[in-house]
């Protein structure tokens, strides 16, 4: 392994996402100052807060931050991060900051934008023609602002070449970590993963994250107890006519009003709440992935373990494995 300390950047400004900035910047302190690899992967990182200026910036949330230097002062850089942040999304920050971006990402091994940190990067032209992501609330607009982009909405961060995207917040944290792994080699990602308490590398996409809150927000109405008695009875038969019969309305007008409400049928929102629960379940000790498949509704642990794959990309016993790797003792 090598010993060469790699320089890191993290751009900050006013309106910065707080947990953009210090998220992956915790991920390379960890790597680089414990000893997770007999004293070997000390001192490999050095993080440097960027500002546009020498003065403090305050995030989104009212955190102050004070940067080790300014724009025009940033030292030579080995990893670049572009944090996401509404004051990214302001002109006069924008601007200052693609303009930069232009004239340094050249030099720069790799470049990572962090959630809507796309924002800062896209109007340099440097993404052209490369697959991103960004936040999935944010996916449709950058798609229309620059189209000369392929935005994936669902994954939590891709590697294009040498420039990574991430979405949501947290996913700034598995693209860290991702990066550490390609310095450092899988053991060392591991250690600070297990030092973090976080995923090493985290199952499924962002839609996993997102798509619960959606039912929930939407269940105003005489859904809303409903709703919470599906949660509670995943066992049950949840077929439209007894679901139906509980909101106390026909099947056909049930279905059509569910749709209205949730955009979705409703044997499609069960499927999807009971294999959400199972995954949860899932990494509880003492249990298979059959006995999860029959708690929560599943008459067959194959359809179950098809269905779970579409939904999430790993195999349920993949996932269980991949947790109980993870947050195991000794690993």
């Amino acid at each position: 392994m090598t010993k060469r300390m790699r320089r890191v950047g993290v751009l900050g400004f006013d309106g910065v996402n707080a947990v953009d900035l210090v998220g992956p910047t915790e991920v390379f302190a960890s790597a680089g100052r414990a000893d997770f690899t007999r004293g070997e992967s000390k001192g490999l990182y050095q993080t440097h807060v960027i500002g546009l200026t020498e003065d403090p910036f305050t995030s989104e949330s009212g955190m102050r931050f004070l940067p080790d230097c300014r724009l025009t002062d940033a030292p030579a850089l080995d990893t670049l991060i572009v944090p996401g942040g509404w004051g990214l999304r302001r002109a006069s920050t924008n601007t200052a900051i693609s303009t930069w971006l232009r004239s340094r990402a050249r030099k720069i091994r790799r470049v990572a934008c962090v959630c809507t940190g796309v924002y800062g990067l896209a109007p340099t032209g440097l993404l052209d023609g490369r697959r991103v992501t960004t936040h999935w609330r944010f996916a449709e607009d950058v798609s229309k602002q620059f189209p000369q982009l392929t935005v994936d909405p669902k994954a939590l961060f891709i590697k294009d070449g040498r420039f990574y995207t991430s979405g949501g917040v947290t996913a700034g944290i598995d693209l860290a970590l991702a990066l550490v792994e390609e310095d450092l080699g899988p053991r060392v990602a591991l250690a600070v993963a297990r030092e973090l308490v976080v995923f090493l590398k985290r199952p499924g996409g962002q839609e996993q994250f997102s798509e619960p809150l959606r039912f929930q927000v939407h269940s105003a109405d005489r859904f809303a107890d409903l709703i919470a008695w599906i949660s509670a009875h995943l066992e049950r038969d949840l077929s439209v006519p007894q679901l139906a019969e509980r909101a106390r309305l026909s099947p056909r007008h049930f279905s059509r009003r569910f749709h209205e409400t949730f955009g979705c049928t409703p044997a499609q929102y069960v499927d999807n709440l009971r294999l959400t629960e199972a995954r949860e379940r899932l990494t509880a000790p003492g249990r298979t992935v059959d006995s999860v498949a029959a708690s929560v509704g599943f008459t067959s642990a194959d359809v179950f373990r098809r269905r779970f794959r579409k939904r999430f990309g790993v195999a349920p016993k993949n996932y269980r494995e991949r947790f109980l790797t993870a947050s195991s003792p000794g690993v």
